[in-house]
C-alpha cells in the first residue's frame, strides 16, 4: 500500500501485452477539406463616424472611498453617473448627480460608503 504512493507510475503500467496509451496509439485526425470555407467570415460592420458614443471611464476603490475619472473622446456630450453599492445591509448605496461631459471634456466622480464599497460602475446617457 505504501508503495504505491511513494512511486505512482507503479500502478500506472498497463498489462504484459497490451500497448501503451500515448499520442501514437491515437487515430489521425482527419480535415474534409470541402467543410473548410473559402473565405473567412464576414465581419459586423463598424457603426458610422457619428454613432460613437460614451466617454472612457476608470473607475478606483480605495477604502470607503470611490473615484472615477472620466474623458469624452467622441463629438457628442455624454452624460455621465456614478454609482456605488454599499458591502454592508444598512449602508447606503449611493447614486450620483449626472455631469455632463462634452468633447474633448474631463470629469472626475467621487463616491463612497461609511464602511466597505462592494461595487461602483458609471452610467452613460445622451442629453
Amino acid at each position: 500500500m505504501l508503495t504505491g504512493l511513494l512511486v505512482p507510475g507503479a500502478a500506472a503500467q498497463p498489462p504484459e501485452g497490451e500497448p501503451a496509451p500515448g499520442p501514437e496509439s491515437a487515430a489521425p485526425a482527419v480535415v474534409e477539406l470541402a467543410e473548410i470555407p473559402a473565405e473567412p467570415p464576414a465581419q459586423p460592420a463598424r457603426p458610422a463616424g457619428g454613432e460613437l458614443f460614451g466617454a472612457d471611464c476608470d473607475t478606483v476603490i480605495q477604502g470607503s472611498q470611490v473615484t472615477a475619472n472620466c474623458h469624452n473622446a467622441y463629438p457628442a456630450t455624454d452624460l455621465v453617473r456614478l454609482h456605488v453599492e454599499c458591502d454592508r445591509w444598512w449602508d447606503v448605496d449611493g447614486d450620483g448627480g449626472a455631469v455632463a461631459v462634452g468633447p474633448a471634456g474631463r470629469a472626475e466622480l467621487v463616491g463612497r460608503c461609511w464602511k466597505e464599497v462592494r461595487s461602483a460602475w458609471v452610467s452613460h446617457r445622451r442629453p
